[in-house]
């Protein structure tokens, strides 16, 4: 990648559809990660827009537990995205406008989901083998509903098969909104590095705004890949597990060309508390513990190189015991230090 300068130069800001999103910082839809909690979070600290977790298109699960809670978006703040994942085009077009009748003010399709019990379904990165059968998703998806469409996808299935530039093509003139691309195939999984050469090239063939995606987890990356691809916006996943104060870091070091000061000890504490009420009250008792092993180990992950306070966390059965682990993390002879946001 060519030297990014340290400010951005003055352009305007990325929109999907009448949605003109407030900096160029996004939050990735993951699986297990982006539910409601984290999302709210994620906005607060910065993130000009965020994208939930995958619902399958195939409404008649959506009475599971599971499927039950990703539903819920109404009374976020806006535009709520929602990302549908399948391979039928009649059923993620219904999915579409069940979700769009639901509050959905943007419905984002997954292309890009390397996980094996989504591919084995035909789903997520595996549509990538089948250009035809993409064509006629995008087509029948964006017919479905008057909200903007938008698309995740990868360079390709495998480094053999990059057809990256051909779906953009495909999804600009199907009336796809805006697209995001992780820098990876699916053969890759989330092994090396990601490349950004592709994504540089699709947004010189297409008009629509191209998110750039994967390994942005500094501001100084941020800033590189945006330079070097010419994207509209970054969009950060794994980088933001433990460490949501990346999105203000980034937002600040875009618009400035400086750093943003590192979080203080009180300031993780809060944060680390709000989202562990945020869970509880999300999932209730029994989950929200599980869940919250999850989240809360993200945040310990640097300073836990041999995974003590993570094990005796994990532990923990109940919530009011969570929150006395936080409590004594903070203040117990083996407090952490100010470099928890790093992880």
């Amino acid at each position: 990648m060519r030297e990014a300068v340290s400010a951005q130069p003055e352009r305007e800001l990325p929109r999907i559809g009448c949605h003109t999103l407030p900096n160029r910082v996004i939050l990735a839809p993951m699986a297990g990660v982006t539910d409601r909690p984290f999302r709210q979070l994620c906005r607060e600290l910065g993130a000009g827009l965020v994208v939930s977790e995958m619902v399958t298109s195939d409404s008649r699960l959506w009475h599971t537990r599971k499927s039950r809670q990703r539903l819920i978006h109404r009374g976020e703040p806006g535009p709520r995205s929602v990302q549908i994942a399948g391979g039928d085009p009649q059923m993620l077009a219904e999915a579409a406008r069940m979700n769009a009748a639901a509050g959905a003010e943007i419905i984002d399709i997954n292309m890009g989901c390397p996980a094996k019990k989504v591919c084995n379904k035909a789903a997520g990165s595996a549509l990538l083998r089948d250009e035809r059968l993409v064509d006629d998703i995008l087509t029948a998806v964006v017919a479905a509903v008057e909200i903007p469409v938008t698309l995740k996808i990868r360079t390709g299935w495998c480094e053999q098969t990059r057809n990256a530039l051909r779906v953009a093509r495909l999804a600009e003139n199907a009336g796809i909104a805006a697209l995001a691309v992780h820098g990876r195939t699916r053969e890759q999984r989330y092994s090396g590095s990601a490349e950004y050469d592709t994504i540089a090239a699709i947004k010189q063939q297409v008009s629509i705004p191209v998110f750039a995606n994967g390994d942005i987890t500094t501001p100084q990356r941020a800033a590189e890949v945006l330079a070097h691809t010419g994207a509209d916006a970054v969009m950060i996943g794994r980088g933001a597990q433990g460490n949501p104060w990346l999105f203000r870091e980034i937002e600040h070091y875009l618009r400035t060309g400086r750093e943003h000061p590192a979080p203080s000890l009180e300031e993780i504490e809060d944060t680390m508390r709000r989202h562990l009420t945020a869970l509880h009250a999300h999932y209730g008792d029994y989950l929200g513990v599980r869940v919250a092993r999850k989240h809360i180990g993200w945040y310990l992950a640097s300073r836990d190189p041999r995974r003590e306070h993570r094990a005796r966390f994990n532990r923990l059965e109940q919530s009011a015991e969570q929150f006395a682990f936080l409590h004594e993390l903070f203040r117990g002879d083996t407090a952490i230090d100010n470099g928890i946001h790093a992880a």
